[in-house]
């Protein structure tokens, strides 16, 4: 059996660890790369500016939009509910777009990069359904429940026909 010049041994630890420490970035970035939220997630192109490493996720649900930054220790969420969704842009390049998601609460809008542009439009659309969901769901709510109203006694404030206090001045109610 034939043995190692003195100097190798080294030189095969140092490539064993850098093999090593290559193998934990690849699983500490599959890791966070997988996606956080279930239902309609789209997830940005790796070829897009600020998403080689750790792709940005935007999640759009019945109640709001959430974006995921995935960082190497941690990760930034930026979450609008949805009926504070003022306008939905969409800017689209020769190959992928960018999606500018604004706000009428004050805050700062979700921006990203690289979509396809299958996925902004059906972020998009997804965000107009659950906005159009949301407007009906009052109206319906009202007309199930008959809608009966009465006016307080003491704050002429409109309440519920059922009450038993009112919501306005705090005062018990006499029954209806």
């Amino acid at each position: 059996m034939e043995t190692l010049p003195p100097g190798t041994n080294g030189v095969l630890y140092v490539v064993a660890a850098l093999a090593a420490l290559a193998g934990l970035v690849l699983l500490v970035s599959l890791a966070k790369n997988r996606r956080r939220h279930p239902g309609d997630v789209f997830v940005a192109s790796r070829l897009s500016r600020g998403n080689r490493i750790f792709p940005t996720q935007v999640a759009v649900t019945p109640t709001s939009v959430i974006q995921f930054k995935p960082q190497w220790l941690g990760r930034q969420e930026h979450s609008i509910h949805i009926s504070h969704v003022a306008s939905v842009s969409i800017d689209t390049g020769l190959l992928l777009s960018d999606v500018i998601i604004e706000t009428s609460g004050g805050s700062e809008p979700i921006r990203c990069h690289g979509h396809r542009k299958g996925d902004a439009t059906r972020m998009k659309q997804l965000i107009e359904q659950y906005q159009t969901q949301r407007a009906a769901a009052p109206a319906t709510a009202a007309a199930s429940e008959g809608g009966a109203t009465r006016d307080c006694p003491f704050c002429a404030e409109t309440i519920k026909a059922a009450a038993k206090v009112c919501r306005y001045c705090g005062r018990d109610l006499p029954p209806a």
